[in-house]
C-alpha cells in the first residue's frame, strides 16, 4: 500500500464493523466511514473536481472532516488545510495561494469567508449520494501526486503551503506505526486539530494504517480529558506541552490517578524535563517525547522500549536519517556540538507551493532537509533541539541560543512563561531580550537578571525584560516569536 487512502479502504473490506471513530458519543464503524467518504468523492465528482485540483477544509475536528478528507483523496483531489481560528488577513493568502476548486466548512466557520474577496465554492455534506463509490487511480502516478498542503505554522513569519505527497504520508506513518508498535488493538483518545499534522497527519493517519480506532473530541477540556483517561478504555493520548501542564495540575485535584495508557506522546513544542518526570510520578508512566514539522511530518523518536531520555527528542524513525551540521560551512559536526539539523527519507515533503526558490535553499545538493532547527546529537545518538537558526543570537561574537536561557528562567518559582529573543544593540550587535509573564507579581526585571547571571554565563543573561499578561501563541501552544515584538510595544 501507498497511500493512507487504499490502507483505509482495505480495512473496510476486512472489518467492516470495527468502530473507527468515535464523536460524542456516537460511533462510526469503518463501514459507516466508507460510506461517507464515498459520498464526498461522488459529491466532488459529480461536481466536476478533476485530478490533482484543490479543495480546501476549514473544518474543526468531526467525522465529516476525516469523511471529507478521505473523499477527496478517493476522487483524486489535493487537500488544503485551513486553521479555523484564521480570519480574512491569514484566509485571504492561504485561498489566494493554494487557489481551491472547493471549500469545505460548516455554519460554525462559515462566517469567516463570507467577507472575502474571492470566489470559491462552498460545498455541505452531501447526505443522499450513493455510497458505492468505485472511482480508482491508485498507481505510481497517484501515490507521487500531492496528497495535502499544510501551511507552516507561521511562527517566524507569513506561512508557506507544504506540498505533502501521497507517498510521503504512507512512508511516514509507516515508519510511526512501526516505532510506536500501533496495531489495529489501539484506541486513541485525540483532541488535537486535525487542520495540523501532529492531529491528521499522525493521530488519524496511524490509526488507519494500523486498523485501530479513535476518539475525536472538538477539542482539548483537560476535566473531560481526564474523565476519559480515568475510563481504562485507551491506549494512546497525543498531546502538546501545554495539555500536560494541565493534567498534571487536574491530576493534583484527585487522589487516584487513572489506569495506564500503553503510551503518552508528546510534541510540537519542546517537553521540559520537570514536566516529563513530574508526569510520570502522577500518571505512571514516562511520555514519549518525538519530534516533527509540518514538511517532514515525523522525523525522531524517544525509544519505545528503552531509555526515554528527558530534555531530548530521541532518534530518527525508521528508514530515516538526521545529522548536525555547521551552520555556516554546513559540515557534519561531531558528538555534542551545537548546529542545524538536516533530515533525510521518504517522508520529506515535494516543496513549498508557488515557492521553487524557498523549496531550493531548504534542500542541500545531495538531498538533505535543512529543518532550521538548531540541536546536537549524543555519542549514542539521541538529538537536543535548542533552538531555531533564525532565532540564534549573536552578542558580542558570542553564540547564545534562546532555549537555554528560557529553559533556566522556566525554573524561578516567579515566573509563568518567558520568550527570549535577540534585540539590535549597537556595541554587541544583538543582546538578548526577556519576555516574561509573572507567576509573582512582585518579580522584578533586576531579579530576573540576577537569576540567569547565577544560573549562566554572564554574557547570556538579558539585557532587557518585558512583562507582559500572555505570549502569543499558535494553535498547538507554539509561542510566535515574529509576534512578540508586537507584545513588547503594546505591553500586552
Amino acid at each position: 500500500m501507498f497511500s493512507i487512502i487504499e490502507t483505509f479502504l482495505s480495512h473496510c473490506e476486512k472489518t467492516p464493523n470495527k468502530r473507527c471513530v468515535v464523536f460524542n458519543g456516537t460511533v462510526f464503524t469503518y463501514a459507516d466511514m466508507r460510506a461517507m467518504a464515498a459520498r464526498w468523492a461522488n459529491t466532488l465528482t459529480e461536481r466536476g473536481l478533476k485530478t490533482g485540483e484543490r479543495v480546501a477544509l476549514f473544518l474543526d475536528n468531526s467525522p465529516e472532516f476525516i469523511s471529507a478528507y478521505l473523499g477527496t483523496h478517493w476522487a483524486g483531489g489535493t487537500i488544503v488545510l485551513i486553521n479555523t481560528a484564521y480570519r480574512q488577513v491569514e484566509l485571504n493568502h492561504i485561498l489566494s495561494d493554494s487557489q481551491p476548486r472547493f471549500i469545505v466548512t460548516d455554519a460554525h466557520s462559515r462566517p469567516a469567508l463570507d467577507n472575502l474577496k474571492l470566489k470559491i465554492e462552498n460545498l455541505e455534506f452531501p447526505a443522499q449520494a450513493s455510497p458505492h463509490f468505485s472511482f480508482s487511480i491508485f498507481n505510481s502516478q497517484f501515490c507521487d501526486s500531492v496528497a495535502f498542503i499544510a501551511y507552516t505554522s507561521g511562527t517566524t513569519g507569513k506561512a508557506k503551503g507544504a506540498m505533502l505527497t501521497h507517498r510521503n504520508l504512507a512512508a511516514n506513518v509507516a515508519s510511526v506505526t512501526e516505532a510506536w508498535g500501533w496495531t489495529a488493538n489501539d484506541h486513541l483518545l485525540l483532541t488535537l486539530p486535525l487542520f495540523h499534522v501532529h492531529g491528521l497527519g499522525v493521530g488519524v493517519h496511524g490509526t488507519l494504517w494500523s486498523g485501530a480506532s479513535l476518539e475525536l473530541h472538538p477539542h482539548f477540556d483537560v476535566k473531560t480529558v481526564y474523565g476519559r483517561l480515568s475510563s481504562g478504555d485507551f491506549s494512546l493520548f497525543f498531546g502538546v506541552p501545554t495539555m500536560y501542564g494541565r493534567l498534571l495540575s487536574e491530576a493534583a485535584k484527585h487522589a487516584k490517578r487513572p489506569p495506564a495508557l500503553r503510551l503518552y506522546v508528546c510534541g510540537s513544542a519542546a517537553l521540559s524535563a520537570e514536566t516529563m518526570l513530574a508526569f510520570e510520578q502522577a500518571y505512571g508512566q514516562r511520555i514519549l517525547e518525538r519530534y516533527g514539522m509540518t514538511e517532514t511530518i515525523m522525523n525522531m523518536t524517544n525509544p519505545l522500549n528503552g531509555e526515554r531520555r528527558p530534555g531530548t527528542v530521541g532518534q530518527p524513525f525508521p528508514r530515516q536519517a538526521g545529522r548536525v551540521v555547521h551552520v555556516r560551512t554546513r559540515q557534519p559536526l561531531p558528538p555534542d556540538q551545537d548546529g542545524e539539523i538536516e533530515v533525510r527519507g521518504a517522508n520529506v515533503f515535494k516543496g513549498y507551493l508557488n515557492r521553487p526558490e524557498a523549496t531550493a535553499e531548504c534542500f542541500t545538493e545531495d538531498g538533505w532537509f535543512k529543518t532550521g532547527d538548531l540541536g546536537r546529537v549524543s555519542a549514542d545518538g539521541y538529538f537536543t533541539i535548542t533552538g531555531r537558526a533564525k532565532e540564534l543570537i549573536i552578542s558580542g561574537g558570542f553564540n547564545i541560543y534562546p532555549r537555554e536561557i528560557e529553559e533556566v528562567l522556566a525554573q524561578h518559582s516567579g515566573v509563568a512563561e518567558v520568550a527570549v529573543l535577540g534585540r539590535p544593540d549597537p556595541d554587541f550587535g544583538e543582546s538578548v531580550h526577556a519576555v516574561v509573564v509573572k507567576n509573582d507579581p512582585n518579580l522584578s526585571a533586576e531579579a530576573v537578571i540576577a537569576f540567569c547571571k547565577d544560573n549562566l554565563a554572564s554574557y547570556k543573561k538579558p539585557r532587557y525584560v518585558t512583562f507582559v499578561s500572555a505570549l502569543p501563541r499558535n494553535a498547538l501552544g507554539k509561542v510566535q516569536k515574529h509576534l512578540i515584538s508586537q507584545v513588547i510595544e503594546t505591553g500586552r
